[in-house]
């Protein structure tokens, strides 16, 4: 059983109905509890040798974006395969994976 079917079966366990929109939402907040371990920890990023996040937040989020893939019935898989295709393309072409200004 892959991650995503595992949050599929704690929702279908529990009697969890998958709500998009709220699920976007949680998710941000818990990228930005990462977020918060990361400057809290690195003092606002003066000492990046220091980065300290909590697995357990990790967990949170990635268990929030499964549950997102879930409602909005995305493979996740496919997702991640289509976002590094994205990124191999932009590294041949340009050289570098990140977004254009």
């Amino acid at each position: 059983m892959d991650a995503q079917d595992r949050v599929a079966d704690f929702f279908d366990r529990h009697g969890f109905e998958g709500r998009p929109a709220y699920q976007a939402l949680d998710l941000a907040s818990e990228v930005g509890e990462i977020a918060g371990d990361a400057a809290k920890s690195t003092t606002y990023g003066e000492h990046p040798e220091q980065l300290a996040v909590k697995t357990d937040e990790l967990g949170d989020a990635l268990f929030s974006l499964l549950s997102l893939c879930n409602s909005l019935d995305a493979d996740a898989d496919e997702a991640l395969a289509e976002a590094i295709a994205k990124y191999e393309a932009r590294i041949a072409e340009r050289g570098d994976p990140g977004s254009e200004p």
